[in-house]
């Protein structure tokens, strides 16, 4: 599979609404989803790490009750890619079905 190259994170905003790049040096993206329970953000983590495992790219993410805190970055391009975008709009559509 051929890895994508670094886009950045400014250019991968522009089309994720409702995520901001990570504070500091770091070329990342990030965001937090809230649900009502927390069976319902362990479900959105599941079906998350199903599409992970097909893309052969995987979320830094923190769970707390109904929080899900995902940090996305591409650690052997260097910073943020398609593939980060990628995941992201897939995380958008799950958290708003």
């Amino acid at each position: 599979m051929t890895r994508p190259v670094r886009m950045g994170a400014i250019d991968a905003l522009e089309k994720l609404p409702g995520w901001s790049s990570l504070p500091g040096p770091r070329d990342a993206i990030t965001r937090t989803f809230e649900f009502s329970n927390f069976n319902a953000a362990f479900a959105f983590m599941t079906r998350v790490a199903l599409q992970a495992e097909k893309l052969d790219h995987h979320p830094e993410w923190f769970n707390v009750y109904n929080r899900v805190e995902v940090t996305l970055t591409t650690h052997d391009a260097g910073g943020v890619t398609a593939l980060d975008v990628e995941l992201a709009q897939f995380m958008d559509s799950v958290a708003a079905a």
